[in-house]
């Protein structure tokens, strides 16, 4: 077994959570267990294989830009709790 009860409590410590006495087995074969499928992950050949994003060929599923009416500038402020010259007003956010 790769992982002690001291790597767990570490991991305890980092991830600030309180692993129960009786629950800490029970972590420690889990945590074993993937770390194990890690090792087997990384012992596998991937030489010739395509680096890829997404596991399934994606294809562009953006629509066309089309002009459409939209809401006229008073309606759109009309509940903006700040506007200034037919524009939303907001607090500066950015220092000089």
């Amino acid at each position: 077994m790769k992982v002690t009860k001291k790597d767990l409590e570490n991991v305890a410590v980092l991830s600030r959570l309180r692993v129960p006495e009786d629950e800490q087995e029970t972590y420690i074969q889990q945590m074993d267990a993937i770390l194990t499928y890690m090792d087997n992950l990384a012992e596998v050949d991937t030489e010739n294989v395509k680096p890829t994003t997404y596991a399934l060929p994606m294809s562009n599923v953006f629509r066309e830009d089309e002009v459409k009416p939209s809401l006229d500038r008073e309606a759109a402020l009309s509940n903006a709790p700040l506007k200034d010259n037919g524009y939303f007003k907001v607090p500066k956010v950015l220092e000089d």
